[in-house]
């Protein structure tokens, strides 16, 4: 039965007295009142479309029930096309964009695509700057530890952007925070560390200063191939210039150099290239930063004395280089060619510890390709909506996020919950859960509705949910 609302009004009597009229509305009939008055309000408005094609706008409601009440629907495989590009999932975001898997239809090449939005990057402080240079920058560079650009699309009405790019499978940084120690073993720090400076150097030798080389933006492709990306605070000399004297410094705080931490106000461009590689090398060997601090004030207080310890567990001739790397005055800080030839740099350590291995992607260790399953949904399946809905419980989407697979369901769960989840498309994750309290409560009911009655007499309120309505109508 719908909710009904009692209004009271006061009408004027044929002697002039007041009577009192209760006029009961049904919430049907509100909803087609307020139907009406906004299609009077907004019929002198013309159409228009929404900007974001992919973010929808709900309003919520919350609801509290229990965590292990909580059941996901898995979201519809559908096919989307950039071009000639075929969109997979989500591979990682930044602070500029988020970056997916897409498969070239022409070439059948696996790459990934970074989406910017126009309007998010005029929030941040020269953030179009940033991505014009890049652009300009990737263009013309072409090394094998330098990330690839392949293609750029621009969708105006939307106001995105579409950088096709070269496929990598995993960032340094998040091999380490996927370690127990946060660092690689010695032989394995020293080939990454190898193809660093064979970037560095290409770079150098098109005049070009990175300026924010850390692990975060050190990338690996499938075969372990490193490459060097985001460029987007790079500087590019005149090749005609007297010196590398650069003016302005950006990157991250932690991996600056002294000069830049005392406020100078010019420095040594390729010198804080090998500054940030060398608290690099410093972080994939110890776990540990050279320099730390509560705030940004503390950290560049503690770079600009210039004074830090490397751990007794470092023995030479890695001591000596990092020793090298991070000299406070940059003119006595190591250059490209004396890194290159430093014994560490020339001998591989003995391979003593095992690999750290790629972290899986949502639970997928062999990093398989996304895109399939939109392909199989586009060219196979003709109508999508018979195809029966998947869910999966809290417990697994924690497992899937932690990269591990979740626990079996007990023997006696395993049969309902195959049988709920074989149902039609009408079944839902309501219906779900009520089976499976049902079939597997302290208490054996007689049907789903007598569940339902016992869950609305028991107020739960350990978790949180989101029940969804339709978006308000745009002005």
């Amino acid at each position: 039965m719908s909710d009904e609302v009692i209004y009271q009004c006061v009408i004027m009597g044929s002697e002039g007295t007041e009577e009192p009229v209760h006029i009961v509305l049904s919430d049907e009939d509100n909803m087609l009142d307020d139907e009406e008055g906004n299609s009077r309000i907004f019929e002198d408005l013309e159409p228009t479309s929404w900007i974001n094609d992919e973010d929808t706008d709900v309003t919520t409601f919350f609801h509290r029930v229990d965590s292990d009440q909580i059941i996901y629907e898995a979201k519809k495989k559908r096919c989307k096309m950039i071009g000639k590009y075929v969109m997979g999932d989500l591979l990682g975001e930044g602070s500029y964009g988020k970056v997916k898997e897409v498969l070239d239809s022409e070439t059948l090449c696996r790459r990934a695509v970074k989406i910017l939005k126009k309007r998010k990057l005029r929030r941040i402080p020269n953030g179009e700057q940033n991505v014009q240079r890049e652009i300009v920058l990737l263009k013309k560079l072409q090394h094998r530890n330098v990330i690839g650009l392949l293609d750029v699309l621009v969708n105006d009405e939307k106001e995105k952007m579409y950088l096709i790019m070269e496929f990598c499978v995993v960032g340094l940084q998040s091999m380490l925070e996927s370690t127990p120690k946060k660092r690689f073993p010695l032989w394995q720090a020293h080939g990454y560390f190898c193809q660093l400076m064979d970037g560095l150097q290409y770079l150098h030798s098109q005049r070009i200063i990175h300026k924010d080389i850390k692990p975060g933006n050190l990338l690996l492709t499938l075969s372990g191939v490193l490459k060097i990306s985001d460029l987007g605070v790079a500087e590019a000399l005149d090749f005609f210039a007297e010196d590398d004297t650069c003016f302005t410094g950006q990157g991250s705080p932690a991996f600056q150099p002294p000069e830049i931490a005392n406020g100078h106000e010019k420095f040594l461009g390729f010198k804080v290239d090998i500054w940030s590689s060398g608290v690099t090398l410093y972080n994939i060997t110890t776990g540990l930063y050279p320099f730390e601090g509560d705030n940004i004030f503390r950290l560049f207080e503690n770079i600009g004395k210039g004074e830090y310890t490397i751990p007794d567990e470092i023995e030479n001739p890695l001591r000596d280089l990092l020793h090298g790397m991070l000299q406070k005055d940059a003119n006595q800080r190591f250059t490209l060619q004396q890194i290159r030839q430093h014994p560490w740099f020339l001998r591989k350590p003995s391979q003593t510890l095992e690999q750290v291995p790629v972290p899986p992607l949502r639970g997928d260790e062999l990093h398989n390709m996304t895109v399939l399953p939109y392909l199989m949904d586009f060219h196979y399946v003709e109508d999508s909506a018979s195809v029966q809905p998947q869910y999966y419980t809290e417990h697994e989407r924690n497992a899937w996020a932690e990269g591990v697979e979740p626990e079996c369901y007990p023997s006696e769960w395993a049969d309902h919950v195959s049988d709920a989840r074989s149902r039609s498309k009408e079944a839902s994750p309501k219906k779900f859960q009520d089976e499976l309290r049902y079939n597997h409560g302290e208490e054996v009911l007689e049907n789903p509705s007598e569940a339902n009655k016992r869950k609305s007499k028991r107020r739960t309120t350990s978790c949180i949910s989101v029940k969804k309505f339709p978006p308000c109508k745009q002005s």
